[in-house]
């Protein structure tokens, strides 16, 4: 993430004990009240919280546990108020889960200390344990429960990179998929490169390029080489040629037209099943056993595990790590690009995107991100839960006019009474009623805002205040590319709540 700012020229971060909805690379607070999961459909009903002793309490849960399918997913342990305080995975939830509430079991003092705090759990269903452990890591990252301490830093799952640009592509690991740096700026590497993953096992990748360097013997060093440079003559390849894992490009010892199949066979065998390299791995290995090399038993085991692991990662457009996976490119030229558009004499430096979410009604939501030079400062970022009317049946709201000016009125009034200062630029995700709703909480103000806009969908129209008519930019406008970035991560950032209730929905829990 590009630091713009020195961490003193912000506000302290929230006070601990407060419950975070979504956090990528730093902790983001909600707003009041914090949202909570929506409660199973249980047959019981369940006491109240002080209603029941310890030892009920828990055979309550015990007894609740064992009702549970034997199937993978994750499990969410909440306090009496519905705040989370855990987030875990299981290959089975049935016996994981009642294992928390069992007098032999030790947790260890953290999580000791947990189970007095605990008065429900829910649970979603996933399809394979591989996919738990990627809702456990994007939950905990979202919400950052009290009692989680691995997984609540910026760290995302490993992809696979195979570059196609180069005249001799390599193979590497990254965390970054998109490839852009923190200026900006997009590695050429990754330039149409076949990527691959998230990869849930780390390890279990490496182990198994390194066994597949052995068969398809492609690069995985950093040169950069381009076929028919003198130099290439006279250039010494490293070991991992003379051990015979790779055809050593780097000198020309291979044609591009024969390495290029090399690597087309391996990213084929990537996306394939890998049933017949296992058989005979597997052969191998128990030839080797049977003739007491236990040695080479033990590695053929080891790279065999590996391989079947390769199948444990999901797609980019699943969307587990949205922090990894979105680009950001030219934020520069984006922010001066906007200012032009928008006729503001001043460099824009800070951008403010709003946006309103709900789940037909219910658990209606805003959510606020910060851009701070064209690039997502996610410290500022938050979520409000609308709660200024209800509508519909149930206490539920469903009005995203109403609900746009009473975030905008609860985010501003301190800018309002001149006691913060406004963004360079507001936006809001919509058309134009979307910027009236948000001028009509402005004009109660003392204090206005520099400039507000909204930005409709389809059409791409930016409305401004007091004008009448909307700019049109190109698609390829920098500053029309910065707006779509803010209010993309301004939707996603809202709707992803509504994600995992979706998600419990249709998988009937």
């Amino acid at each position: 993430m590009l630091e713009c700012y020195s961490p003193e020229q912000y506000p302290p971060p929230p006070p601990s004990g407060q419950v975070f909805i979504f956090a990528v690379q730093s902790p983001v607070p909600i707003e009041d009240d914090p949202i909570p999961f929506k409660p199973n459909d249980t047959p019981q009903e369940i006491p109240a919280w002080g209603a029941e002793d310890d030892t009920n309490r828990i055979k309550r849960l015990h007894a609740t546990a064992r009702d549970l399918p034997l199937v993978p997913g994750v499990y969410l342990m909440k306090s009496h108020t519905g705040v989370v305080l855990y987030v875990g995975k299981a290959t089975k939830l049935r016996d994981r889960v009642s294992s928390y509430f069992l007098p032999s079991t030790d947790l260890g003092p953290r999580k000791n200390m947990m189970l007095d705090e605990v008065h429900t759990f829910e649970v979603f269903k996933t399809d394979t344990a591989w996919e738990a452990l990627l809702a456990e890591n994007r939950l905990i990252k979202d919400i950052k429960p009290k009692f989680n301490s691995a997984q609540k830093d910026d760290r995302t799952y490993p992809y696979l990179v195979v570059t196609t640009a180069e005249d001799y592509p390599r193979v590497f690991v990254s965390r970054n998929p998109t490839g852009v740096k923190a200026d900006g700026t997009k590695d050429p590497r990754f330039s149409n490169a076949s990527i691959l993953g998230p990869f849930t096992s780390p390890g279990a990748l490496r182990t198994a390029i390194d066994a597949l360097q052995s068969i398809f013997k492609f690069r995985t060093c950093s040169l950069d080489i381009e076929e028919g440079d003198p130099k290439n003559r006279f250039f010494r390849p490293c070991l991992l040629a003379a051990i015979g894992k790779c055809t050593a490009p780097c000198n020309e010892s291979i044609t591009k037209e024969h390495y290029r199949e090399d690597i087309n066979r391996f990213t084929r065998f990537l996306k394939t099943k890998r049933s017949t390299m296992i058989r005979e791995l597997t052969k191998e290995m128990t030839e080797a056993s049977e003739n007491m090399d236990f040695e080479r038993a033990a590695t053929l085991r080891d790279q065999i595990n590996a391989m079947q692991k390769i199948d444990q990662r999901a797609k980019a457009s699943d969307q587990w790590q949205p922090e990894a996976e979105i680009s950001y490119i030219d934020p520069i030229k984006g922010c001066q690009s906007l200012a032009r558009a928008l006729d503001i004499t001043t460099p824009i430096r800070c951008v403010e995107g709003f946006d309103v979410a709900h789940l037909q009604g219910g658990e209606t939501v805003a959510s606020k991100v910060c851009f701070i030079d064209g690039r997502p400062f996610k410290q500022e970022y938050r979520r409000f839960k609308i709660k200024s009317f209800t509508n519909l049946p149930g206490g539920r709201a469903n009005d995203d006019f109403q609900s746009m000016r009473e975030v905008i009125s609860r985010r501003f009034r301190d800018a309002g009474a001149g006691q913060e200062l406004y963004p360079d630029v507001i936006l809001i995700d919509g058309g134009i009623g979307q910027l009236h709703a948000a001028m009509d909480a402005f004009d109660q103000l003392e204090l206005k805002p520099p400039m507000v806009i909204s930005l409709a969908k389809k059409e791409e129209l930016i409305y401004v205040q007091g004008k009448d008519e909307p700019i049109k930019l190109g698609r390829n406008n920098p500053g029309l590319r910065l707006l779509q970035q803010v209010r993309d991560e301004s939707h996603r950032f809202a709707q992803h709540y509504h994600h995992v209730l979706r998600r419990k929905k249709t998988l009937g829990e």
